[in-house]
């Protein structure tokens, strides 16, 4: 059974976007993925997303990631919901990988905006609400303009919160005026995609985050978290300066690069990249050390 949810946190709170650890080989690590994902829930996450884009989904394939999927559940599935990557910019195909993470006892879906292609809204709107409809799984948007080269427009996001099982959305957009008038309109549980921006997204209504520096900070960002339910303004600032290093230092160059970088500073698992990923240099990872050091890291 997933864990128990609410309308407003159908996910929890905090949220980490997990690297997919490989063998020295190259080879899909499951050993590793269960490891991790259990000192990420451990260090206080109330759920874990795989098969994302700090999951090198590009790179894996469908039966890696169904594989991955399965692995996870069986390690935490019982006390942290495991939410799968499925978006892709082939409607079909996504579909395909959303029933597969259904099958592999996935508790929920992360689903993209199409990138590449750059599709009209009316087709973004299809493309999701295939996917909805093809499991009995929740879904959760994820708005990255960066990558996908096409935003979620406001209206979207309003006529995809009817389908009854969309119910959050993943905030990158970097832009707090448009995820104002979205959370007001569609009611859709917002999470933070832009660590920078996790404190402010809060401030505007959202509910918790889906990080990527969940990897090496999760208490800090439960302290900020809770410092903010708690109405304490000036602590969820602390905290937040606190951990501006980290933010910045984990995203100088390429975000999984960094953080597989320092899962190993910290023995944890996470092992190489597939191209056309790379690691860091020497002098990145001493720089990575710096940041990681100033933000209160223990490496």
């Amino acid at each position: 059974m997933a864990p128990t949810s609410t309308p407003q946190t159908p996910f929890g709170r905090v949220l980490t976007a997990m690297v997919t650890p490989f063998t020295a080989d190259g080879a899909l690590d499951l050993d590793g993925a269960q490891r991790l994902a259990a000192h990420l829930v451990d260090a206080g996450n109330d759920g874990i997303v795989v098969n994302g884009t700090t999951g090198e989904s590009p790179t894996t394939s469908d039966a890696e990631k169904a594989q991955l999927v399965r692995a996870v559940v069986e390690a935490v599935g019982d006390r942290a919901h495991v939410i799968a990557g499925a978006g892709t910019n082939d409607t079909h195909h996504s579909v395909e990988l959303a029933r597969a993470a259904q099958a592999a006892g996935a508790h929920g879906l992360l689903v993209v905006t199409p990138y590449y292609s750059k599709p009209p809204q009316e087709g973004i709107l299809r493309h999701h609400t295939a996917i909805a409809d093809a499991t009995e799984l929740p879904v959760m948007l994820y708005d990255i303009p960066g990558r996908s080269g096409v935003p979620l427009e406001t209206e979207t996001i309003v006529r995809l919160a009817e389908h009854p099982r969309i119910v959050a959305n993943k905030d990158a957009k970097g832009d707090l005026g448009s995820a104002s008038w979205a959370m007001a309109r569609s009611g859709l549980a917002w999470y933070s995609g832009d660590d920078m921006l996790n404190l402010p997204l809060l401030s505007v209504g959202a509910v918790g985050f889906v990080s990527v520096v969940g990897h090496v900070v999760t208490p800090e960002l439960r302290a900020l978290l809770a410092a903010h339910l708690d109405g304490d303004v000036a602590k969820a600032a602390a905290v937040h300066r606190q951990l501006l290093p980290v933010y910045t230092g984990m995203f100088r160059t390429q975000g999984v690069m960094t953080t597989k970088a320092a899962l190993a500073l910290l023995g944890l698992p996470g092992g190489p990249l597939r191209l056309p990923l790379v690691g860091l240099s020497p002098e990145e990872t001493d720089q990575l050390k710096r940041d990681l050091v100033a933000g209160g890291v223990h490496l």
